[in-house]
């Protein structure tokens, strides 16, 4: 379907440098931002192993000056550690920043000692379909059509040859139960509206788990 709606989402950034010396500050300073943070009570990875990572690349990095085989790729294996660490605690300061208000999300990845910039406008598709709670459920999600509107559902086993009427509803997502698990099944609506009912969508399969 062509209908769809954007929205404006805030990620965080890692501004990482190439020098081993910088990145240790950054990351140091990204782990006394977020100590004691209320905003995130459990970082992953916590907070102390990043801070081991950080001792490590340090000695690492150290014992590079007396030019020892070997100690090059240790401190090297350690820098990667450390980046992955960052990373996957980026992945979570993103993650308590999406569960925040639009309007809180710069600031809360800012006081975890991070960037962050608007990603490209993304696009919520206007029909959407999902696994339900129950075994062979369906969970379907359309734009809303207005205040007024209802929506009637089907769905088909059969690729489409044929279609079965699912419970209509006056809300802009239904649940659909008693699918056959293991198959792919199609759905489609149709918004009923004040001027009669619009044409069935284009059809929309899923997976029945």
């Amino acid at each position: 379907m062509a209908a769809r709606s954007s929205f404006h989402h805030v990620v965080a950034v890692l501004l990482l440098p190439r020098k081993v010396g910088d990145l240790l500050k950054v990351a140091q300073a990204i782990v006394t931002a977020m100590t004691g943070d209320p905003s995130f009570p459990a970082p992953v990875p916590p907070l102390p192993t990043v801070t081991g990572l950080i001792t490590k690349l340090a000695q690492a990095e150290q014992a590079t000056a007396t030019r020892t085989k070997g100690t090059v790729p240790a401190r090297n294996a350690a820098r990667l550690a450390l980046v992955q660490a960052l990373g996957a605690l980026k992945a979570y300061v993103q993650t308590v920043a999406d569960g925040a208000q639009p309007e809180d999300a710069a600031t809360l990845i800012a006081s975890a000692g991070m960037t962050s910039k608007k990603a490209p406008a993304r696009t919520k598709p206007a029909f959407a379909a999902r696994a339900g709670q129950t075994s062979g459920s369906v969970k379907l999600a359309v734009k809303s059509a207005g205040p007024r509107a209802f929506y009637e559902w089907q769905y088909s086993v059969d690729g489409g040859k044929t279609w079965v009427d699912a419970a209509p509803s006056v809300q802009a997502r239904t649940t659909v139960s008693g699918l056959p698990v293991g198959s792919t099944v199609q759905f489609r609506f149709r918004a009923i509206v004040k001027g009669g009912p619009e044409d069935w969508s284009q059809p929309l399969g899923a997976l029945v788990k």
